[in-house]
């Protein structure tokens, strides 16, 4: 356990690196806190297996393209291409703003599809695979306020303050009598999202979909007409999930 424990350790390193997507074995081994032989044994095994890719001449490491084969086998499995992807893709045309697909992952969400419009010049943008704490954000409060409730109170005493748990669950409670969640520059200032619970075919819970805006003179009727998209497209999604059928 500890070997496969050092290996995600230099993965999240890796990945979570922002300013160079590549890295020395002594960056690593530096942030790692670990001996560069111990780090040059993990980085060979995960070569090995296409987890980590060296480049011949700068000696630097970075994520291999196996993460990339898995993410592309886990976005079949969703039945992007063929259910989702292509209702995400009208509603963006319909709203002309950015689209988003959120599932929930414990204590955080992942971004896994992003739709953005084209003939918008100002974009909302939050990167696939971006994690966002459950507790934040309009798509995540939709997901919490319609998750099974032993589950949402868990997520919630583990990420909200004792103090703020009282009023926090009884937003969740506002958000799902209704059926959609909205946040105001939460994640980024001048910015509001309104989301939307996404079922499957067992009535469960996958995820959330969300329209992302730049909320500067928007009108209380645009604001209504975003609203109106976000609940009618989640519940077309879900339709055709199965969602009510099984």
């Amino acid at each position: 356990m500890q070997t496969i424990d050092r290996a995600m350790e230099i993965i999240g390193i890796i990945s979570g690196n922002e300013a160079a997507k590549w890295l020395s074995i002594t960056e690593i081994s530096k942030e790692c806190d670990l001996p560069v032989s111990t780090i040059h044994r993990l980085l060979n095994s995960m070569k090995k297996y296409g987890l980590i890719q060296q480049d011949p001449d700068s000696k630097l490491y970075t994520l291999g393209n196996k993460w990339l084969e898995y993410g592309l086998q886990l976005y079949d499995s969703f039945d992007f291409v063929g259910l989702i992807r292509p209702e995400m893709e009208r509603l963006m045309n319909e709203v002309g703003e950015s689209i988003y697909f959120n599932k929930p992952f414990g204590l955080e969400s992942l971004v896994v599809e992003r739709i953005d419009c084209p003939t918008n010049p100002i974009r909302i943008y939050d990167q696939l695979g971006n994690r966002i704490p459950m507790h934040i954000g309009a798509a995540n409060k939709v997901m919490l306020a319609y998750m099974p409730l032993a589950e949402a109170m868990k997520i919630v005493g583990t990420l909200v303050s004792a103090e703020e748990q009282d009023a926090f669950l009884e937003k969740l409670q506002l958000v799902k009598l209704q059926g959609y969640g909205i946040s105001h520059g939460e994640k980024t200032k001048g910015t509001s999202a309104i989301a939307a619970p996404i079922f499957n075919q067992m009535n469960e819970l996958i995820g959330s979909i969300s329209i992302g805006y730049v909320n500067f003179e928007v009108t209380e009727e645009r604001q209504s007409l975003l609203i109106e998209k976000a609940v009618e497209y989640g519940r077309r999604i879900s339709t055709k999930l199965g969602y009510g059928k099984g």
